[in-house]
């Protein structure tokens, strides 16, 4: 009982750094990515060998990484005013017309951030996801389908 109380509090952090929408770009990511799973098997009573794909769809709980993609996507739909798609920047007929236009950096740090990671990562959804995306809840709900 004890190591299932640990493992919300664990939980609870957790919650409270996703807000950041920076985590994962951290050099720690990996080692909490491990206790994740860790915990995920001490929620789920399961042997430390056990795979965690099933647990976590089991427990309905998103992996970090799909975490962190969910949080980059709706702030990208949250702030959707903010970014330009490239039929803004020229009239060329592309296949990419209605992606959203990467802001231009060379900086490393900037390329990491929200602004451009959420522009990279909306542009790869599939065209009817990206649709979606004037339907806040119903983006959210399609994408943690869709990642769980």
């Amino acid at each position: 009982m004890r190591s299932t109380n640990v493992g919300i509090s664990i939980f609870n952090v957790k919650h409270r750094f996703s807000s950041k929408n920076f985590w994962v770009n951290s050099s720690h990511s990996n080692m909490i990515f491990k206790i994740q799973k860790r915990i995920i098997r001490i929620i789920a009573n399961s042997n430390y060998r056990t795979s965690c794909r099933d647990l976590f769809k089991k427990l309905n709980i998103l992996p970090l990484q799909s975490q962190y993609i969910l949080s980059l996507a709706m702030f990208v739909v949250g702030n959707f005013e903010k970014f330009s798609t490239n039929t803004d920047i020229h009239s060329f007929n592309t296949p990419q017309k209605s992606h959203l236009h990467p802001p231009s950096t060379r900086m490393t740090k900037f390329q990491k951030g929200l602004h451009y990671m959420g522009v990279k990562i909306f542009n790869k959804f599939q065209p009817k996801i990206q649709h979606l995306s004037n339907n806040k809840k119903q983006f959210h709900k399609t994408l943690k389908i869709f990642y769980s």
